[in-house]
């Protein structure tokens, strides 16, 4: 694909293609820091060499960045420091190279406040013992650089919604060369992605990343938010992880949460999963709040949403806040769906407060006094 700028210059993916292809040295390896800045939301990344391939993130060291230049840092005392935490294959790059998930730090070595893996790190290890594993529902919308959304037209709307949800052709599935790499790179840089599919608004897709133990679940996710950003990138498209893109009668985007312990998995575990529900019901508010910025505009009681100010629960009803698959009823064990959470939620926060409710017992000041 050729990109050209306002001025007439131009890039062209195939000219890219001749360096990318060039021998590399046996001592060079790419390694490149991805991490979450000030939003909490959005990913930065630079790219260093080291000398040997690493096999674990304990491997690599320490390095830092402008703090002022991503929210995270004052001009005065601006260097964060990042630590990596995981690694993967890199589909960009290929060979040795790696992408490196890390975590931020400030110059007191203090986590920084958009730091949700340490203390969802603390969490899953005080809970390693009930093994909770999570799937990951990741919604996300397609937008062109003008900001509307990939293949509609311009300044109006496609069809009502109705055929796009699994849909096949040209007007039902808007962007699957986007989706279809996705889905490629993150099986080539070791993500445990488990499907995929367009969803009910047109140019929204669905990707699941899944089962994952402990905190696992999002690293994975983060890395893989990263590879479909860069994707859309060489295609010249944007990503947008709003809960709620397009106002108005089209569904809004989520990051449906699975989730399980293995006393939930075992024969009879629905009892515990009834019990994990009535937990989650307590905290309701102290969930919402970890749960992805403007969520209430999505979280309206309609297009497949419970109303954000009350909790329910109920079986196979996608309108509930949590759901438990009609599967799971039927061999009453399983796991259960926290449907609540946003598409731009941080999956550190959502699976560490799961955790830390269901597992760990933990309750609000208000409810203990």
């Amino acid at each position: 694909m050729n990109m050209k700028s306002t001025n007439g210059a131009s890039t062209d993916k195939a000219i890219l293609r001749r360096y990318l292809e060039l021998p590399q040295p046996e001592n060079k390896v790419m390694a490149t820091y991805i991490w979450i800045d000030g939003t909490g939301e959005n990913l930065r990344a630079k790219t260093r060499t080291v000398q040997r391939e690493p096999k674990s993130p304990k491997e690599l060291s320490w390095w830092n960045f402008d703090g002022s230049s991503t929210g995270q840092a004052e001009g005065s005392n601006s260097d964060i420091y990042l630590k990596p935490v995981a690694i993967f294959n890199d589909p960009f790059m290929l060979g040795r190279n790696k992408l490196v998930m890390c975590e931020t730090y400030k110059y007191n070595k203090e986590p920084t406040s958009s730091n949700k893996r340490f203390g969802c790190e603390e969490a899953m290890k005080a809970a390693a013992n009930q093994y909770p594993w999570f799937g990951l529902e990741q919604e996300y919308t397609l937008l062109d650089r003008d900001g509307w959304p990939f293949g509609w037209p311009k300044g109006g709307f496609p069809h009502p919604q109705g055929p796009y949800y699994c849909g096949v052709g040209a007007s039902q599935a808007l962007g699957r060369d986007i989706e279809e790499a996705h889905y490629k790179a993150c099986l080539y840089a070791g993500i445990n992605i488990s499907g995929t599919n367009a969803e009910v608004m047109p140019a929204q897709w669905e990707y699941q990343v899944g089962p994952c133990e402990g905190i696992d679940a999002g690293d994975q996710l983060w890395i893989s938010r990263y590879l479909l950003l860069r994707i859309a990138e060489e295609f010249g498209v944007q990503v947008s992880f709003d809960p709620k893109p397009i106002p108005g009668d089209w569904n809004g985007a989520g990051c449906h949460t699975n989730f399980s312990t293995q006393a939930m998995r075992e024969p009879n575990g629905i009892e515990a999963i009834k019990e994990a529900i009535k937990l989650l019901e307590v905290r309701h508010k102290t969930h919402i709040k970890r749960y992805g910025r403007d969520n209430e505009r999505r979280l309206t009681g309609r297009h497949e949403t419970a109303d954000i100010n009350q909790f329910s629960a109920g079986i196979a009803n996608r309108a509930a806040s949590v759901r438990i698959p009609r599967p799971v009823c039927e061999e009453k064990c399983g796991y259960l769906e926290d449907r609540r959470p946003a598409s731009n939620c941080d999956p550190y926060a959502v699976t560490d407060i799961i955790v830390r409710t269901v597992c760990l017992g933990e309750k609000d000041p208000e409810a203990i006094n």
